[in-house]
C-alpha cells in the first residue's frame, strides 16, 4: 500500500511541474497543439497538394517524365515567402489545377535552387513555375503576365496558369 502512495504523490508532482511550466512559459493548451503540428515532417507536397505524387528531385522528375512521356511541373518557392504562401493557396483551392497536376504532370516542388539553370531562365526569383517537356526541353513558351519575371504566377493568374498547364500536356517532341 506504501507504495502505491508513493506513486499518486509522484504522479501528482509531475502535474505539478508541467503545469508550472505551462504557466512560466505562457503557453496556452491550444498553442502548444499547433506547435506540435508545425514540427511534424512534412510531405514532399509542402501543402502544394496531398493527393499529388511528388517527386524528390529534379533528375528524378525528368527520368520519370521521359519514360511516362508526361511532363514536369516546377514550382520553385520559399516556405517563409507570402507569394509563394498565397499562390499555393490558390494552387490548393484549384480543383482544375489538383487534378490536372496529378493526371498529366510528373510534379517537383523546390525551396531551394536546382543546379540546372535552363530551371532559371530569366532568374532564381519566387515563386516561378516552369514546364519541362519529356524531350529535356524547358518550355520557354509558357509563361505568365509579367514582363520582368516571365515564369511567376500571383493567385489572380490561376486562369493563366491552367491555360499553361493545358499547352504544356501538348508536347513539344512527339517522336520520343
Amino acid at each position: 500500500m506504501h507504495s502505491f502512495q508513493l506513486l499518486c504523490s509522484l504522479l501528482l508532482c509531475n502535474a505539478l511541474v508541467v503545469a508550472a511550466q505551462r504557466k512560466l512559459q505562457k503557453v496556452p493548451e491550444q498553442e502548444e497543439e499547433n506547435v506540435t503540428q508545425i514540427r511534424m515532417p512534412q510531405t514532399l507536397s509542402r501543402g502544394w497538394g496531398d493527393e499529388i505524387e511528388w517527386v524528390q528531385t529534379y533528375e528524378e522528375a525528368l527520368a520519370i517524365s521521359r519514360n511516362s512521356k508526361k511532363p514536369v511541373m516546377v514550382i520553385h518557392h520559399l516556405e517563409e515567402c507570402p507569394y509563394s504562401q498565397a499562390l499555393k493557396k490558390a494552387f490548393v483551392s484549384s480543383p482544375e489545377i489538383q487534378k490536372m497536376a496529378q493526371e498529366d504532370f510528373i510534379m517537383l516542388n523546390l525551396v531551394h535552387s536546382s543546379t540546372d539553370d535552363n530551371l532559371a531562365p530569366d532568374g532564381h526569383y519566387v515563386p516561378r513555375i516552369l514546364f519541362v517537356d519529356p524531350s529535356m526541353t524547358v518550355r520557354a513558351d509558357l509563361t505568365g503576365k509579367y514582363k520582368n519575371r516571365m515564369y511567376a504566377y500571383e493567385p489572380e493568374d490561376i486562369s493563366n496558369l491552367i491555360e499553361n498547364m493545358r499547352r504544356a500536356k501538348t508536347l513539344l517532341h512527339t517522336e520520343l
